[in-house]
């Protein structure tokens, strides 16, 4: 018995959203193993309420077109509000999130009760990071991409070209 086989035939659309600002190559994985599992994945990309943004939101969207153009399974659309109402609305009866380590999975734990509670209907199912990304946070990215660092290693080709058209790092000044 394997409950991810069953599970994969329970669930017929599985939602995985994020900001994805900038989506790396952490997100591309969790989103090929998730397309794995599900017959139908839409990842969506949301705004964050407390978060400033480094990508605009329709580019965050067009990029993660690009790199999930060979996915099969894969549709990649906007997500305004809950989640869980994006989920009712896509007609996802699964949510798909990705954890690195324990503080992640404390907080996707919660959000996932959380979802439960608003939407019982809908389940949450979390992966945990493969080992070659777990190092990598959409934060460290734009940290990097912000000081003029190298992306190899962090985010699809496609976004460190955006990522470095977009933002110049700081000027020094030195006499």
């Amino acid at each position: 018995y394997n409950p991810a086989d069953s599970m994969a035939r329970a669930a017929r659309h599985a939602l995985f959203p994020g900001t994805f600002d900038p989506v790396t190559l952490g997100h591309v994985d969790l989103i090929r193993r998730a397309a794995a599992l599900f017959p139908r994945l839409t990842v969506a990309v949301a705004e964050h309420p407390t978060k400033r943004e480094l990508l605009a939101f329709d580019l965050r969207v067009e990029l993660l077109r690009q790199v999930t153009a060979g996915i099969a399974g894969c549709a990649v659309e906007r997500l305004e509000g809950l989640v869980v109402d994006g989920a009712r609305e896509l007609g996802c009866d699964v949510i798909v999130r990705g954890a690195r380590g324990t503080s992640d999975f404390d907080y996707e734990a919660q959000m996932a009760r959380t979802n439960r509670a608003l939407s019982s209907g809908i389940d949450t199912v979390i992966l945990v990071s493969s080992p070659e990304h777990v190092h990598i946070s959409s934060t460290l990215a734009r940290q990097v991409a912000l000081m003029g660092g190298p992306l190899g290693g962090l985010v699809p080709e496609p976004v460190a070209r955006a990522l470095r058209a977009t933002h110049s790092p700081p000027q020094s000044h030195r006499s």
